[in-house]
């Protein structure tokens, strides 16, 4: 969820949104999902120049939060079923004006599933089941492969990347595609960057177009899994499109924004969203 990724990602990203306002470890080895230069190429040290992607607007942190409706649900679905504050439930929402409680949260079951890895991160257990089995799926309806390329990130791991981006790029860029330390969806263990295998447009706005990005976006529902970014959400989720991240709801839940054509956690709870921080 707004990570750090190649600057191709952020000039694909932008050339897709137009004119609308851009806002937004290597192997962990460890429970603590550490992230290192593999995991996010820039980091590898080759000097480069800063992006040319314009920045937020100026104006924008003078904006007043976006107000969200809920959203109607079927007869029978119960949307105080579970906390979308506790960081541990499957239907937390994250984003820039609600960070978690604690920021250091650390999920108690995080696993290593036995899938394809870019990156070796763990997951929630939860996630892990699900993840399994829609990988299987894409695999026997459609001859697809894919890898995990980045899912646990810890408060620490998330300081080190946001503070990578700061440092190249400034801060006001650096809040439009990296989540800042006890924001990010990746310290819940309930997202999944996904990697095409052979590997082709990973991190990526060009991931939608990839066999495996359709399938993902058509397909990922059934199996309890959200696209958390969609390309015309930017002013709702506060963060530029991400084909590549899956965030793990739950096979109701799912279900639910799936039948209601509803593509945002926030506007279907109807709690606060938007570009800027809290």
């Amino acid at each position: 969820m707004g990570e750090l990724r190649p600057r191709r990602a952020r000039a694909t990203a932008a050339a897709l949104l137009g004119g609308a306002l851009i806002v937004v470890a290597a192997l962990s080895g460890c429970a603590t999902g550490g992230a290192t230069a593999a995991d996010h190429p820039r980091r590898s040290g080759t000097p480069h120049s800063k992006p040319s992607r314009p920045t937020e607007d100026p104006s924008a942190s003078s904006r007043p939060t976006p107000t969200v409706t809920p959203t109607p649900t079927a007869v029978g679905f119960d949307k105080a079923a579970q906390s979308v504050d506790d960081p541990a439930s499957t239907w937390v929402v994250a984003n820039k004006q609600r960070g978690l409680k604690p920021p250091e949260y650390v999920p108690g079951d995080l696993v290593y599933p036995d899938v394809t890895y870019v990156n070796r991160q763990p997951m929630r257990q939860e996630v892990a089941t699900a993840l399994v089995a829609m990988f299987a799926a894409g695999k026997a309806e459609a001859g697809l492969e894919f890898s995990v390329q980045s899912a646990y990130r810890s408060y620490e791991s998330q300081v080190r990347v946001y503070n990578d981006d700061v440092a190249r790029n400034g801060q006001a860029y650096a809040d439009t595609d990296t989540a800042r330390p006890g924001h990010s969806e990746h310290q819940t263990g309930l997202a999944v960057d996904i990697s095409a295998v052979q590997a082709k447009c990973s991190l990526a706005a060009c991931f939608a177009q990839t066999p495996q990005g359709e399938w993902l976006a058509a397909n990922a529902w059934r199996f309890g899994f959200l696209l958390r970014y969609p390309a015309d959400k930017v002013p709702v989720t506060g963060f530029t499109f991400e084909p590549w991240h899956f965030r793990y709801i739950g096979a109701p839940l799912a279900a639910q924004l799936h039948a209601t054509g509803v593509t945002t956690l926030e506007e279907f709870f109807g709690v606060p969203g938007g570009t800027t921080y809290q």
